[in-house]
């Protein structure tokens, strides 16, 4: 037996001793010049082996026969890393590439590596798509209006929220354009996911701040989304599959270098995993879908034209809201639809002078069905808008000028509401007046270069609205509330014939100092109009929610913007910091009058007040844009309050005609976001985002009647939900070999809510005999795992 251990002890010994080690050597050097790094780090299987290169960038390494992980890093470059087989002496040569020279994996700011500091623009962001797609997404689904949540200065008022709040404006004061089609309903499923299609989109621009002259109708700001250019040379193809949505892509030249079409569809019918969600989300059917479709021709060397489709259709169906009015229905359905066109001609002119003509068509029709009880009828409560646009821009450049002159006019037909019985007998037919309107306007923008230092952006925009017939208008008593007891005459207008007009000068400034290359100061001034409003008395507009056009009682928002802010890049843009402050004041806001109803209201001038908002804050960010590790950081302070006073009685003003928080009041908000690009088979992200929760109006007392209690309220927006915090976590996993293989594919691994944080969306009382209860109502209150699956062909 011991002659047997001797016999195994010498074998191994022998086994090690003929261990063979060979020589991993050869040079790192910049991909660009060529030129060596010296003392770059070898790092060979995490540690265990390495070293440094000599002033000649070579290496020398004597390594184990076998697999080994390399990893190469020079301070100011790119990492690389790989896996190689060691059976023979070797020599490689690494190329390293400067972070500076790369291009931005992450953009958060106006388009190019110095316009930042350098246009006079304020509050302009752009965010990559490429970026948007690598951040954690609720459920797996890349969300856009998410993605700009992220960004100082724009907020929600929860997770299922109908779009997003900008610098502290409503949700319908947010001009949203997907290639200059107006989206009237941002989000899907509710609002828990964006309509946007981010697998067809190529840009995403926000103006906060400076708004250029072409934008107008809206008060807060302007989201421009641009679907992605057909290629003309190449099929390409891409697709997923989430837990939400099965999506896909074509991109196809149909004749070469003329003529190309693209057609991006999502389709969502995996509604029985809500309850898997989420508890709260048990016996809601959900299902959505969209389709974009652009086509585009090169006529020749100076005509272009590009045509581009939406479509968008969702159906949710849930208990929790109960019925509408009288009506005995066994749940509430919601149907709503998008289907919309815009086209483009672009004439090169000269190589100074282009020519640009749209022509866009955008139609919006919501339904809420109401089963009936112990029936096969649907009641049917139906609106509607309907948007035409005709648009011509003639723009010049040079070296020190870039102008832009225009003019366009905007139709648009509004169907409030009309309630279709069907087959019901206890229901009856109402159908309240459609609106219509004219929007024309002219506008004219120059950006001159001053001097080397000092770029001036001055505009203006001249709008002017009708407000057109056939319809009727309800006088009211002069100095009196408008309600049906001060009714005085009813004015009857032809078709066509003008029933009130608005209008006037939007002027836009922007100015730029350059205090030396890397540091500028801006100031900005902007004026705009809105005459196209969401009326509502919910805290987020329901996809359902009434637009409202002005007329002879409801006066337009008019809104100005004063913004100043120092920008400094550092590190050859590899960081970004800015510092913005903002101060804007809107008149005739609208607000609703305390237990407001505007379901199909003939009148609904009745059922609203306007007043003042006033918004004010400062926003401070920090990004870094380039190298293995990006993201950014930003803080916001902003305030955003209103004062309704229109009269001394109560029906005629809100809290007393004080200043009072508006719903989407958030003083306090903190972003973060981080993605580290581990070579090419990983990267990682993670979101965090913190923000004061907003206000909501709490009873101040109860009153017993006929020994039931009811809830007292006095003033509103008095108390606020607890503060809202969350963390986000993705994995992209790329499978290994596929660099420069045709069909690419990736999985990601996303948790949304990692540490199963159970934020507040509203707090709501109920009546149960003579006790009064309160109730907290969360979306989204564990963890939500998700897996996707992409691919690129």
């Amino acid at each position: 037996m011991k002659k047997i251990y001797l016999i195994l002890i010498f074998l191994v010994s022998l086994t090690a001793s003929a261990q063979v080690n060979y020589h991993f050597r050869g040079y790192i050097r910049d991909t660009l010049d060529g030129r060596p790094l010296p003392k770059a780090s070898i790092n060979i299987d995490f540690g265990k082996f390495g070293g440094l290169t000599d002033d000649k960038g070579h290496f020398d390494l004597l390594l184990p026969s076998g697999e080994h992980a390399i990893s190469v890093k020079f301070v100011g470059y790119r990492p690389l890393r790989e896996v190689i087989y060691l059976r023979r002496d070797i020599e490689k040569n690494y190329s390293l590439r400067l972070v500076e020279n790369e291009l931005e994996e992450v953009i958060v700011s106006s388009k190019g590596a110095e316009s930042n500091i350098q246009r006079p623009l304020l509050g302009v962001n752009q965010l990559s798509i490429k970026t948007l797609r690598k951040l954690p997404a609720a459920i797996g689904e890349v969300d856009i209006l998410r993605g700009l949540q992220m960004l100082p200065g724009v907020t929600s008022v929860g997770e299922a929220s109908n779009g997003v709040n900008i610098r502290g404006g409503t949700t319908d004061q947010n001009l949203l354009l997907l290639d200059d089609i107006p989206i009237f309903n941002p989000t899907h499923m509710f609002g828990l996911f964006t309509a946007f299609p981010s697998e067809a989109a190529s840009s995403v621009e926000v103006y906060k701040g400076n708004t250029p002259a072409r934008f107008g109708g809206r008060a807060a700001s302007v989201m421009d989304v641009s679907l992605q250019q057909p290629s003309l040379d190449k099929f390409k193809m891409s697709g997923g599959i989430s837990f939400v949505s099965n999506r896909l892509t074509v991109d196809a030249p149909i004749i070469k270098d003329k003529l190309g079409i693209m057609v991006s569809g999502r389709a969502s019918y995996n509604d029985f995993l809500l309850p898997v969600v989420s508890p709260k989300l048990n016996d809601i059917k959900a299902n959505f879908a969209d389709l974009v479709s652009k086509i585009f021709w090169r006529v020749n060397s100076k005509n272009t034209v590009t045509a581009s489709g939406y479509y968008s259709k969702d159906f949710f169906q849930t208990k929790l809201l109960g019925a509408i009015g009288a009506i005995n229905a066994t749940s509430t359905q919601y149907d709503y639809r998008s289907k919309s066109f815009s086209a483009r001609w672009f004439y090169a002119i000269n190589n100074k002078f282009n020519l640009q003509t749209t022509v866009v068509s955008a139609d919006y029709v919501p339904k809420t069905l109401l089963p009936e009880l112990n029936s096969t009828n649907k009641v049917v409560l139906q609106s509607g808008i309907t948007y035409k646009q005709l648009k011509s821009n003639l723009n010049y450049s040079s070296e020190k000028h870039r102008i832009e002159v225009g003019v366009s006019g905007t139709r648009y037909d509004i169907d409030p509401g009309q309630l279709i019985p069907g087959t019901s007998k206890s229901v009856l037919s109402v159908t309240t007046p459609r609106e219509h309107a004219l929007e024309t306007a002219i506008h004219a923008e120059d950006e001159i270069t001053l001097s080397p230092k000092a770029t001036l952006s001055v505009g203006a925009r001249y709008s002017q609205f009708f407000a057109l017939g056939a319809g009727t208008v309800q006088t009211y008593a002069e100095g009196e509330p408008r309600d049906a007891f001060s009714a005085r005459d009813t004015l009857v207008y032809g078709k066509g014939q003008v029933m009130k007009s608005y209008g006037g000068v939007e002027p836009r400034l922007g100015v730029k100092y350059s205090l030396n290359e890397r540091t500028s100061v801006k100031f900005g001034y902007n004026l705009m109009r809105q005459y196209m409003q969401v009326v509502t008395n919910t805290t987020t507009p329901l996809p359902t929610s009434r637009w409202k056009s002005s007329d002879i009682h409801i006066k337009p928002q008019v809104s100005t913007l004063l913004s100043g802010g120092l920008f400094h890049n550092l590190r050859g843009n590899i960081y970004e910091f800015s510092l913005e402050a903002y101060y804007r004041l809107t008149n005739n806001i609208i607000d609703y009058k305390p237990g407001a109803d505007f379901l199909l209201d003939g009148h609904p001038e009745t059922q609203l007040l306007q007043g003042k908002n006033r918004s004010y804050g400062l926003e401070v960010m920090f990004s870094k844009k380039k190298g293995e590790t990006t993201g950014w950081i930003n803080y916001t302070y902003s305030r955003s309050m209103n004062k309704v006073y229109e009269g001394s009685g109560f029906g005629e003003q809100i809290n007393f005609g004080n200043w009072y928080s508006a719903n989407y009041d958030r003083p306090h908000s903190f972003n973060a976001s981080l993605i580290i690009n581990q070579g090419t088979h990983h990267d990682f992200s993670f979101n965090f985002s913190y923000s004061t929760g907003r206000p909501y109006t709490l009873p101040e007392g109860f009153i017993v009647y006929q020994a039931r209690s009811y809830p007292y309220y006095g003033v509103r927006n008095n108390a606020r939900l607890p503060d809202y915090h969350r963390l986000d976590f993705a994995w992209n996993i790329y499978q290994p070999g596929m660099k420069d293989k045709r069909f690419k594919s990736h999985f990601t691994f996303t948790v949304f809510n990692v540490y199963g944080k159970k934020n507040a969306y509203s707090v709501f009382v109920r009546s149960t005999g003579t006790a009064i209860n309160s109730y907290k109502l969360v979306v989204f209150g564990s963890p939500i795992p998700s897996l996707s699956y992409n691919f690129k062909f």
